[in-house]
């Protein structure tokens, strides 16, 4: 039986996780999870999976848990950053699944890796704020790290049993989000709610607005980036508006393989929480003919030009992709309250990003100042623009 800890138990990906596990009884247990404010969520869990260790945000929500959990518990409650790094450092845990949502994620992931623990990356922050910190140390502890995010995992997939430097081109798709078709004046115009009705994906909040400004896959740029050792001339995105081919892969002798199936995360998390095996996921079987055409179209970075950021961050290297994505949380966050507008979001980063002159990345705090500061910034220039 494998164990695992679970960094972000209640989110969309922690969910789908729990649910693979519960369909595999007596193959996956939960030794620790970790959460945020969700504590009615949170507490069912605890009560189903029965973990020897849990943490939530602070003291006041790990209270809360407690008196939820009644005195009989068996769970270890605990709080906070000191808390996180406990569940993903959880001496029982085999493998720590990183699903936190944003740049948070990023402490408690490295301390899964510090602790020699394999990781199932969901948080694609981690690698886009510190990606040469992080793969130095997973190559340092000789850990694995598998990728969850369905465009990963297919990639991840298609390269594996391929001879190293047989890679010629990663190409990720995108399903263009609930405006791919929308003109300007209608972006101009968009709602949270427009914005939170993805066509074919269930995922959070944060990340279906991501998806809706392509910014997702931005950051997956800058992920593949890392992952898989690959430069940003060998990184492409197309859009494919089914979700049925999650990404190719293209070889150097000029063959493509591609990873297909539903658009479902299930899929890759059980990949990733069993690697390398592989074990029935419970789908209804593929149907090829029932999938009907099948579109890929180049992106429009002129509409979504969030796309085009990531590449330039990536590129501009060092401190530029945290201070990217910190003013990226900071503006969706902004529009999700209502103060600012749909189509602010990628000038908000694109200011925030011109003000920075990036350094190298040598340690966690370079990381950590430069997410500081534009997080500061981009809340001065929204409140400029808004005041």
């Amino acid at each position: 039986m494998k164990k695992i800890a679970i960094l972000g138990s209640t989110g969309s990906i922690g969910v789908s996780a729990l649910d693979v596990v519960s369909k595999n009884p007596g193959r996956l247990q939960v030794v620790a999870m970790a959460a945020g404010r969700n504590i009615d969520l949170l507490s069912e869990q605890v009560r189903r999976f029965r973990p020897a260790l849990v943490s939530v945000l602070d003291e006041s929500h790990a209270r809360r848990l407690e008196e939820r959990l009644g005195p009989a518990r068996s769970t270890t409650v605990l709080w906070g950053e000191d808390g996180y790094r406990s569940v993903a450092a959880a001496p029982a845990a085999e493998l720590v699944l990183s699903a936190i949502v944003g740049a948070a994620g990023l402490v408690p992931t490295l301390a899964a890796i510090e602790a020699g623990k394999d990781v199932a990356l969901a948080n694609k922050e981690t690698l886009v704020t510190a990606g040469p910190l992080v793969i130095e140390r997973v190559r340092s502890k000789g850990v694995r790290l598998i990728p969850v995010d369905s465009e990963h995992s297919a990639v991840f997939q298609c390269i594996e049993g391929n001879p190293q430097g047989t890679v010629g081109r990663v190409i990720l798709t995108a399903s263009g989000g609930p405006f791919l078709r929308a003109s300007r004046e209608e972006l101009a115009q968009v709602t949270v709610a427009d914005a939170l009705k993805h066509p074919n994906w269930a995922m959070g909040r944060k990340i279906t607005i991501d998806s809706a400004t392509m910014m997702n896959k931005g950051l997956e740029v800058i992920e593949a980036r890392w992952l898989f050792g690959v430069g940003y001339d060998r990184i492409d995105v197309v859009i494919h508006p089914q979700s049925i081919v999650h990404s190719l892969v293209e070889f150097i002798d000029g063959s493509v393989m591609a990873q297909m199936g539903q658009p479902d995360m299930r899929g890759p998390i059980s990949y990733a929480l069993f690697y390398p095996e592989r074990t029935p996921g419970g789908f209804p079987p593929f149907k090829p003919a029932d999938a009907g055409r099948l579109e890929f179209l180049p992106p429009d970075v002129e509409r979504f030009p969030c796309l085009r950021l990531g590449y330039e961050a990536g590129r501009a290297g060092g401190t530029m992709t945290a201070v990217m994505n910190a003013a990226n949380e900071a503006a969706v966050n902004a529009f999700l309250e209502g103060r600012i507008p749909f189509a602010v979001i990628a000038q908000v980063i694109e200011d925030v990003m011109a003000r920075h002159a990036p350094v190298d990345i040598s340690s966690l705090q370079d990381v950590l100042s430069a997410d500081a500061w534009a997080r500061g910034q981009a809340e001065q220039i929204m409140n400029k623009g808004t005041g």
